[in-house]
C-alpha cells in the first residue's frame, strides 16, 4: 500500500489496482492532493475564503472569489484528475454517419475527435432554412447531456426513452442548433476505463468530450459561437455543471435533477458517485466519506457564477435529495449577488419526482430564449 496526505489532513490508503491512477498526475497532481485545500465543512461557506498564507477571511470582492474559485478548481482536479491542455489535442476529423428530415429540422449522427485515442458518436439538430440565403442565419446553439440510459443521445433526440427528456429535438424545434453526444461506455460510445490512462475518471473523460462538442457547435456556420448553451437530466445534469465549471464558452446551463450536497446524497454514502464512470477516487483515496471528499455541489455552482443557471429539483427526487439542494441555493446566492446577478439563478422545486415536467422545461427553454438572446420558432 501506498501513504500520502488526502485533503482532510489524514492519511490515505491507494490500493495496488489504484496506483496507475496516480502515476497519470504526476508531480503537480500529487501536490495537489496533498495540500490542504479546504477543511471539512468549509465547502458550504462560499463566503470565507483563506489566502495564501492560510489565514481566512470574508469574501469581499470578485477577485477575493477568484481566489476561492481557484482553490475549488484544485478539489475539483483532486478527485476527477486534471482538466488537460485542450489546446494540444487533434483536429476534430467530423464525419457524417446517418442523415434524415424530421420536420423542418435535419438529423445527423455524426462522429467526432474527442482526443488522440477516441471518437465520440453524437446527433445533431439543423434547421432546414424556409428561403434560399447566401448564407446562414447565426442562432444559439444547445449542447444536450443524456442522462444514465442505454440509449444515451437518442433519448434526448427524441428517439426513444421517456419524452420529457426530448429536449434536444424540443429546443431545435423551437429553432436553435442541438447537439447531444454519447457519454462514456453509454449509446455508442464503448469506452474501456481501465485500459485508458489519460483520465483518472470517467467524469473528466465526459468533461473533454463536452468541450470538444463545444468546439464542433462553434465551427458550424449556423452557430453564433457566442452563444452557446448546456443541459441536461440526472447524468446529463451534473454533466453539466462539471463541464460548464471548466469551460466557459458555455454561456447559459440548466441541470435537471442532477444534484445535492454530498452529505444529503444517500444520507452521505456516495458509493453511487465511485464507479469508473464517474469519480473512483471518492472511494479509493477518500474512504466514500462526504467530509473528506475537497470539493461539494455548492462550489461548483457558485464557480459558474454570474453565468444564468436553471436548476429543475423536485421535491420528492429518490436520487438528488431537496434539502441537500436548498441548502445549495442558500449558500450561493451571496456569490451571484457578488456580481449583481442575483436574477441569473433559477432553482425551481415542482411536486414531482426524479422528472423534468412539461411546465418545467417550458420554463427552463423561455430562460434560455431569454438569455441567449433568440426569439423561439412556434
Amino acid at each position: 500500500m501506498w501513504h500520502f496526505l488526502a485533503s482532510s489532513g489524514e492519511v490515505a490508503s491507494v490500493s495496488r489496482k489504484s496506483r496507475w491512477r496516480l502515476r497519470t498526475m504526476g508531480a503537480c497532481g500529487l501536490l495537489t492532493l496533498a495540500c490542504t485545500v479546504l477543511a471539512a465543512g468549509e465547502h458550504q461557506t462560499l463566503t470565507r475564503v483563506r489566502d495564501e498564507a492560510g489565514q481566512e477571511r470574508t469574501i469581499q470582492s470578485v477577485a477575493d472569489w477568484e481566489l476561492r474559485r481557484a482553490q475549488i478548481r484544485k478539489g475539483l482536479e483532486a478527485v476527477m484528475g486534471p482538466f488537460p491542455d485542450v489546446s494540444k489535442l487533434p483536429a476534430l476529423d467530423v464525419q457524417i454517419l446517418e442523415e434524415t428530415t424530421v420536420g423542418q429540422l435535419r438529423r445527423q449522427k455524426l462522429s467526432y475527435r474527442s482526443d488522440a485515442e477516441d471518437r465520440v458518436t453524437a446527433i445533431l439538430f439543423l434547421p432546414i432554412p424556409q428561403q434560399p440565403a447566401s448564407k446562414p442565419e447565426r442562432r444559439p446553439a444547445i449542447l444536450c447531456l443524456h442522462q444514465t440510459t442505454g440509449i444515451g443521445k437518442e433519448e434526448p433526440a427524441g428517439m426513444g426513452g421517456n419524452p420529457h427528456l426530448h429536449y434536444a429535438l424540443e429546443l431545435a424545434k423551437r429553432g436553435y442548433v442541438t447537439l447531444a453526444p454519447d457519454y462514456p461506455s453509454f449509446g455508442e460510445h464503448p469506452y474501456d476505463f481501465a485500459a485508458s490512462h489519460r483520465y483518472v475518471s470517467g467524469t473528466m473523460k465526459a468533461i473533454v468530450d463536452n468541450v470538444r462538442a463545444v468546439d464542433l457547435l462553434q465551427t458550424l456556420p449556423e452557430v453564433d459561437p457566442a452563444r452557446i448553451g448546456c443541459v441536461g437530466h440526472s447524468l446529463g445534469g451534473h454533466n453539466t455543471l462539471f463541464t460548464s465549471f471548466f469551460e466557459p464558452r458555455i454561456k447559459v446551463l440548466a441541470s435537471s435533477c442532477g444534484y445535492t450536497r454530498f452529505h444529503r446524497y444517500y444520507e452521505g454514502k456516495l458509493a453511487g458517485w465511485t464507479s469508473p464512470r464517474y469519480m473512483p477516487r471518492i472511494a479509493e483515496v477518500y474512504g466514500n466519506h462526504a467530509d473528506r471528499v475537497p470539493f461539494d455541489f455548492p462550489e461548483i455552482i457558485a464557480g459558474v457564477a454570474p453565468r444564468p443557471f436553471f436548476s429543475n429539483s423536485p421535491l420528492h427526487d429518490s436520487n438528488f435529495d431537496v434539502q441537500g439542494v436548498k441548502e445549495t441555493e442558500e449558500a450561493v446566492r451571496p456569490i451571484y449577488a457578488l456580481y449583481g446577478e442575483r436574477e441569473n439563478l433559477i432553482v425551481e422545486y415542482p411536486d414531482a419526482q426524479h422528472d423534468f415536467p412539461d411546465e418545467v422545461r417550458e420554463r427552463c427553454y423561455e430562460f434560455f430564449d431569454r438569455h441567449l438572446n433568440w426569439k423561439p420558432v412556434r
